[in-house]
């Protein structure tokens, strides 16, 4: 399976601007008024839902679009109640982390997440589970997101709890940035080679699961009664 066809399964280099490019505008709205919160809150919000109103008009699913916007106005609104505004960054820490966690979980209960969504893209629905080899290499790939995940949230918190405003602002926009679209490609990438690695060499392949045979039934029981006089 061509790796970009999962990219853009997962949201791809649309989904990376969709969510970096209102905190960009608010960051340098930000600076250009004189770290006012309110002019960039506000542009963050209208270029949001210029975002949304042309992936509406290419057909984007709704649901997406609608939540992509519903995003951006959490963020702003908890900004405008703290006054503070490396709290821009709050939503994002917090959305990754339980990114992280649900990964995590789908994993334990062997669910892997990247099986789920491979196999909706591939239509095979749960036929993967079917593969203990597939289950097995999508679990060990999963982590692999679990860790982009976590470390987003690693990388964001410091930033987030800076003194210095202007330091958690402009290094916390910016490494969001390299968070977004550059982690997702390496992350395609490790896990791909994780799957390759961790199936079978005789394998087929993510697209033909190998289903286990039917179990034999059991063979009839030997007659032990007593035979007739």
């Amino acid at each position: 399976m061509r790796q970009d066809t999962l990219v853009s399964l997962l949201g791809g280099r649309r989904g990376a601007f969709d969510a970096t490019a209102p905190l960009l505008v608010f960051v340098l709205t930000w600076l250009a008024t004189g770290n006012s919160i309110a002019w960039g809150v506000a542009a963050s919000l209208v270029s949001a839902t210029v975002i949304a109103a042309v992936r509406l008009r290419q057909k984007t699913k709704p649901r997406a679009v609608i939540l992509g916007l519903l995003s951006v106005c959490a963020a702003g609104l908890v900004v405008l109640y703290t006054g503070r505004a490396a709290d821009i960054l709050l939503p994002r820490i917090f959305s990754n982390a339980a990114s992280a966690l649900v990964w995590a979980g789908s994993i334990a209960f062997r669910w892997p997440l990247l099986g789920v969504i491979v196999g909706a893209l591939l239509g095979q629905r749960a036929r993967w589970r079917l593969d203990p080899a597939l289950v097995r290499a999508y679990s060990a790939a999963s982590w692999i997101w679990v860790a982009m995940y976590g470390l987003r949230v690693a990388v964001l918190t410091p930033f987030w709890l800076a003194d210095q405003e202007h330091l958690a602002v402009l290094g916390g926009g910016a490494a969001q940035v390299l968070l977004s679209w550059p982690l997702l490609v390496l992350c395609l990438a490790v896990s791909g080679s994780v799957i390759r690695l961790s199936l079978p060499a005789a394998h087929p392949g993510l697209r033909h699961p190998i289903a286990p045979p039917p179990a034999k039934p059991a063979p009839d029981a030997p007659d032990r009664g007593i035979p007739p006089a």
